[in-house]
């Protein structure tokens, strides 16, 4: 059980969380919630559809989990000089067979438990939840590899769930909610950013094109302070646009930010694994900041 806790990287699952949070919260505004809303009016307002797009993006991100798990173990990137988390299939904690069956079991979960929101949202959806289960499996054995990570994240952690998520609630789309799905994928990217920042040389090594081998070192020291910080900004103006005071408070996410940016400078190698905690804890910070703009205002 300890194995397959670890494999599933819990700590990667706040940017799974988060933007289906920042959707829902936006859909909850819509649906006219106001300054002095309570918790019990906000929570008798949540429906069946977040739920469903909740637990489809935990499931899709565990699964994500087992295949990088999985197929970075064969091509050989999870290798002895690997700075970081222990992988399961490296390891040995799990076999070759057991992780296949397990990312198996954790697609057909995923597809289980968004198919009911084609009763929701139409058929079409299908093709939407059709795209986010192969490009689980793109990312890592082909996109990856040639530098499309930072794009796959801005699209499948921030546009796809925080639209569909609002989509699926309200069943209608606006601008405001695309310029939210560009800040939430922009803040998730540090993540990203950070493993790829810290796995540099391995990359180079296993022939692996992030955008932090492309550009170098210093390039992407820089892009980890100005996406996430981007990001903030972008979600600032849309609760700015929304005449909510609460867009004041990004500035905490901010410091928060800043103060990980400023001792990501002054360390590196497995040092960096800390870095990724921190990242965690920033992303929460925003969903907690951009949720509450949305929904105390």
């Amino acid at each position: 059980m300890q194995a397959w806790m670890l494999a599933s990287r819990p700590k990667t699952l706040t940017a799974a969380a988060a933007p289906v949070l920042i959707g829902g919260a936006y859909a909850l505004w819509q649906q006219g919630l106001g300054r002095y809303a309570d918790f019990s009016e906000i929570w008798s307002k949540v429906d069946i559809a977040f739920y469903l797009c909740f637990a489809f993006a935990m499931l899709m991100q565990i699964n994500a989990n087992f295949i990088n798990d999985y197929f970075d173990f064969k091509k050989g990137a999870d290798r002895k000089d690997r700075l970081g988390p222990e992988r399961a299939c490296a390891q040995g904690w799990v076999t070759e067979k057991a992780m296949k069956t397990a990312i198996v079991i954790t697609s057909l979960l995923s597809c289980a438990v968004g198919f009911p929101l084609v009763f929701i949202g139409g058929y079409w959806l299908v093709i939407v939840g059709a795209v986010c289960v192969m490009a689980a499996g793109l990312y890592t054995t082909k996109l990856s590899y040639k530098g499309w990570g930072d794009v796959m994240v801005l699209v499948f952690f921030g546009f796809v769930p925080v639209v569909f998520t609002y989509y699926c609630m309200t069943l209608t789309i606006d601008l405001w909610i695309f310029l939210l799905g560009l800040a939430t994928g922009l803040v998730i990217d540090d993540l990203l950013m950070i493993n790829n920042y810290r796995d540099r040389r391995q990359d180079e090594v296993s022939g692996k094109k992030t955008i932090v081998v492309r550009l170098g070192q210093k390039a992407g020291l820089q892009l980890y302070w100005y996406v996430g910080s981007f990001g903030a900004v972008v979600s600032y103006i849309v609760l700015w646009a929304k005449n909510d005071p609460w867009c004041l408070l990004l500035v905490v996410y901010l410091v928060f930010h800043f103060m990980t940016f400023k001792k990501m400078r002054k360390i590196d190698g497995k040092a960096l694994n800390a870095i990724l905690g921190e990242t965690s804890r920033n992303i929460v910070i925003f969903t907690i900041v951009t949720c509450a703009g949305l929904l105390i205002h």
